[in-house]
């Protein structure tokens, strides 16, 4: 057996995947820059993700191939790095990627100078050239004559490069005018949208939903019919697609094109968390049962195949399995005939779209296949029409297809699940099964939420109540960034407003003040990625654009509005403010790029609403105003309950105090934009202050 490289100890299941390639790979440290600088090599840097098709196709081609592992070994100094471990790193020099080579994407190749100032950038590239692109083999040769003979020339595109990214990594603040950003992202959002098959732009497409989350508050802040209707067609669309996994639930990365039938098959957690939140609010505002079902059935995927014992969540599954992408999902005509029986077979194929030559087009080989993805052609009331058969007798026949489809799949070899556990996407998770707990009433998914907060709370969090990063096999590591604060943060917090437990808020609160002392910029506002003491880089960056995920910018600055209106701190709303005028230039030139720092926005514009409950602890009373409040869609609200046995909250918040319960009952307090109407006992009369979102 191959003796491994220096991959071996390390914890990341990419990592790992690589530990037996011939290339001598290092892990991004010390050793590996002191070892380039002591003979004098240039650091081959390659940076990629256990579920990602590409870097699958590189490692098989490439990196396993003893010609390229003797060049690498030979002339370079390898070193591979997790994106999903260290995200500072992937994101400055994917910055440069993008910024020599005018795309980006992974894996991501880096060739750079001991002291880690990058002279080329690419992604994927085939081993031997072909269509006028430079293979690995001939490029390393290349760069190797270069390194030895114009060094010079290297040094001065190293140092050009490196100032550059420095130079674009400087902010000032300016000042900017909320409503239009909003309306202007509204529109550039609408001028992209796919009227036919929802969605924005042609192929690929891509879920986007905090561009549904904000296009969800355009509606209520403006009444805009257009804008609800972009979310729902979107919505269903995506649900009707093969992008959603039929058999087992939860949906895959992206659709390869326009139609949202033919998936990169990868499930990414963040993906599930942030399409909870958006199927759980229309559903909230449209009581459709379409979307309600989606979430449960995301969430029911996320609890059976991405939940650790211990209640963290892991990071992905694969695309490939055989080493096929997608091979796990698909399905064969005759296969299914095997499995189900004739009237079953005849039902699905109709429901399913499932044809004996196959359904989709392989985009590979831009030839039909002669296999099956499962996707509905038409809406679900349009089948039941065709069917002559109810929703309920519907859905009965239909999930005994599924059972069996389901367990015949079990049996199949099944994609890499990538099973580390990464602080940020299990807050985003937390914040999803929070809000759908509450709003789908059902406790359980609060239940799975607490036991994922505490499973944080013991294993990646350090004495000094700072985060870690990752954790994996009993080992926590990598000191946290900007997004594990912020996404913890807004999952503590929809936890509390679930729960009603003091705890979360004040974790909440505490984590915060970390938050600022350690990554707020106090010169020109805005949080950097990394923290104050971290390992220092080219340069420490402000995330503040939108890409599969929000930045932690956006979502930090949601985390300031919601925490100054609950505890009535103003220095936070005026932190919420600075975080703008710093993005503010950005946001401008295409705010639709920005849609989550856009709903943060719409929150700190108001019209907004504080809830206080006062109560009893045993008072069952207090369920019928909670009950109201989640049956109604006003997203810029923040909720607490003062239980009058309990002070834990006045430690933090001591204007709580001065709230007290009136005729002994369940009283409720409505501010709206800093003006506080009559308390009152009636939940009634609570919901129609709500309800004036308009005066």
């Amino acid at each position: 057996m191959t003796r491994p490289n220096n991959l071996i100890n390390e914890q990341s299941p990419y990592l790992l995947q690589h530990a037996y390639n011939p290339v001598n790979w290092y892990p991004w440290g010390d050793d590996a820059f002191i070892k380039a600088k002591k003979e004098d090599k240039p650091i081959f840097l390659s940076v990629g993700y256990a579920t990602c098709h590409w870097c699958h196709v590189m490692e098989h081609e490439s990196f396993e191939d003893s010609d390229v592992a003797t060049s690498l070994n030979d002339n370079f100094i390898s070193i591979k790095v997790d994106r999903e471990e260290r995200p500072d790193i992937d994101s400055i020099y994917m910055t440069i990627t993008q910024m020599m080579t005018g795309r980006g994407g992974w894996p991501m190749t880096i060739i750079m100078t001991s002291d880690k100032k990058p002279f080329f950038a690419g992604t994927y590239i085939p081993k031997e050239g072909r269509f006028g692109m430079t293979g690995l083999i001939d490029l390393l040769s290349q760069i190797t004559e270069i390194w030895k003979t114009k060094r010079q020339d290297v040094h001065q595109t190293a140092e050009q490069v490196t100032k550059h990214l420095q130079e674009s990594s400087t902010l000032t603040q300016t000042e900017y005018n909320g409503e239009e950003l909003i309306i202007r992202g509204f529109d550039e959002l609408n001028s992209k949208y796919d009227e036919i098959l929802g969605g924005f732009g042609s192929q690929p497409k891509f879920p986007s939903p905090h561009n549904l989350l904000f296009l969800m508050r355009y509606w209520k802040r403006y009444n805009d019919g257009v804008a609800l209707q972009m979310v729902e067609k979107t919505l269903q669309k995506m649900r009707m697609g093969g992008i959603y996994d039929h058999v087992g639930f939860g949906f895959h990365r992206y659709s390869t094109d326009r139609h949202w039938l033919v998936p990169h098959f990868e499930k990414m957690l963040y993906d599930q968390a942030m399409l909870v939140l958006a199927y759980t609010e229309a559903y909230q505002i449209t009581k459709k049962e379409i979307y309600k079902e989606t979430a449960e059935e995301i969430l029911e995927y996320v609890m059976r195949d991405m939940t650790s014992p211990e209640g963290g969540f892991y990071s992905a599954e694969d695309a490939d399995s055989e080493g096929e992408e997608g091979k796990f999902y698909i399905w064969s005509y005759k296969e299914i005939t095997k499995i189900l029986s004739k009237d079953e077979l005849e039902l699905a194929a109709r429901i399913f779209n499932i044809l004996p030559t196959g359904n989709f087009l392989d985009e590979a080989t831009q030839q039909k296949s002669t296999l099956n993805i499962l996707h509905l052609k038409r809406p679900i009331e349009e089948l039941l029409e065709e069917q002559n058969i109810s929703k309920k007798e519907f859905d009965v026949k239909i999930e005994i297809i599924r059972e069996k489809l389901f367990s015949q799949r079990k049996q199949r070899i099944h994609p890499l699940k990538d099973d580390k556990i990464l602080t940020d996407w299990n807050g985003l998770m937390i914040a999803a099964f929070s809000k759908a707990s509450r709003i789908l009433r059902n406790k359980s998914y609060q239940q799975t939420a607490e036991k994922a907060i505490d499973f944080i709370l013991a294993k990646l969090q350090q004495e000094d109540g700072r985060l870690l990063h990752r954790y994996r096999n009993e080992d926590a590591a990598i000191m946290a960034n900007l997004d594990d604060y912020a996404f913890m943060i807004w999952g503590l917090l929809e936890l509390y407003e679930t729960s009603f437990n003091p705890k979360y808020l004040n974790e909440a609160i505490n984590l915060n003040v970390k938050l600022i002392d350690h990554f707020w910029d106090n010169e020109s506002g805005g949080f950097f990625f990394t923290p104050d003491d971290g390992e220092e880089l080219l340069v420490r960056e402000k995330p503040v654009y939108d890409g599969s995920i929000p930045s932690g910018n956006s979502v930090a600055m949601l985390n300031l509005v919601k925490l100054s209106k609950m505890t009535s701190e103003a220095s936070l709303e005026q932190k919420a403010d600075d975080l703008m005028k710093t993005f503010a230039k950005q946001i401008n030139r295409i705010p639709s790029a920005f849609s989550f720092i856009l709903s943060s926005l719409d929150f700190a514009l108001g019209p907004s609403f504080e809830i206080i409950l006062v109560a009893k602890e045993d008072d069952e009373e207090i369920k019928k105003f909670v009950e109201k409040i989640d049956g109604q869609y006003v997203p810029n609200k923040v909720v607490i309950i003062k239980y009058i046995e309990d002070d834990q909250l006045i430690k933090n918040i001591e204007i709580l105090k001065d709230y007290k319960m009136i005729n002994n009952q369940v009283t409720a307090y409505v501010c709206k934009d800093f003006v506080c109407k009559q308390p009152t006992n009636d939940p009634e009369i609570m919901i129609k202050e709500l309800s004036k979102n308009e005066d």
